[in-house]
């Protein structure tokens, strides 16, 4: 059935609780498991403004909570003894990001959370859960 199952988390309680669900569903299947998340690049529209941190600062602070993120979800596939491979990906659009990171591994189901943010980034940034099902080349099975 799936061999390469991709599976974006955004920190959020629900992406961990998609991390349980999809270490399930991979052991009973045995497949490969890739375990993405995607990092904001520094917005350089707003460059007039008062920045509390460096280009270089932000970047490492980000790179350091992707990585604490990413090994927390590899706990949980651990955990089951399901091996998860952990990537990150730079992108302004996070579903975007999901979609080609599935075609450059080569994954063929997307495992993900039903919602991530909440409040009024959800409602302003759209559901990436959303657009990840509308444009999706491979299937996606949403956790919720």
């Amino acid at each position: 059935m799936y061999k390469k199952i991709l599976v974006p988390i955004d920190g959020s309680d629900l992406s961990y609780q998609a991390v349980a669900g999809a270490a399930r569903f991979a052991k009973g299947l045995g497949a490969e498991v890739y375990v993405l998340t995607v990092i904001e690049p520094y917005s350089y529209t707003n460059l007039s403004e008062y920045r509390p941190e460096s280009i270089e600062q932000y970047d490492q602070r980000v790179k350091e909570q992707a990585r604490e993120m990413l090994e927390k979800a590899r706990e949980c596939f651990d955990k089951v003894g399901v091996e998860a491979k952990i990537c990150s990906k730079k992108s302004f659009s996070p579903s975007e990001a999901i979609m080609e990171v599935c075609d450059e591994i080569g994954c063929d189901l997307i495992f993900m959370a039903s919602h991530g943010r909440k409040g009024i980034a959800a409602v302003l940034l759209g559901s990436e859960t959303q657009k990840v099902l509308t444009h999706s080349k491979v299937p996606v099975m949403v956790f919720r």
